[in-house]
């Protein structure tokens, strides 16, 4: 893969030498903050290509950025509902036990005697 990258980059820095050799017209270039008064053009278009790219960049990181916490913001979403009802499952089941309890400690004391109360002998 590295391999492959770099000859990737070999050729797009020919490609670029290739293109300001070319385009040898030189021209003036406005640059709002100051002029030149000659630019060659093969030079103009990769200054204008690598500026572009650059904002590309920054622009396609914001984006992905973006969608990145949107796609996060749905799976914690997910998660949240999946817990709530778990958690509500959970208490169901608690509550139906803590019901069996009651009325099991209520049965088994209406089942068994008395012990308290004194016996009459005659």
């Amino acid at each position: 893969m590295r391999y492959l990258l770099v000859s990737v980059l070999i050729v797009i820095f020919g490609y670029a030498l290739a293109l300001v050799l070319q385009n040898e017209t030189e021209l003036p270039v406005d640059l709002l903050f100051t002029q030149v008064p000659a630019m060659r053009l093969g030079l103009l278009l990769l200054l204008t290509l690598a500026i572009g790219i650059v904002i590309g960049l920054l622009l396609g990181v914001q984006v992905f950025r973006v969608f990145q916490n949107s796609w996060e913001i749905k799976r914690l979403r997910k998660d949240v509902a999946h817990l709530r009802k778990e958690q509500i499952q959970s208490a169901q089941l608690a509550a139906a036990e803590a019901a069996a309890n009651a009325k099991h400690e209520k049965t088994v004391l209406e089942i068994r005697p008395d012990e308290d109360k004194p016996t009459q002998t005659l």
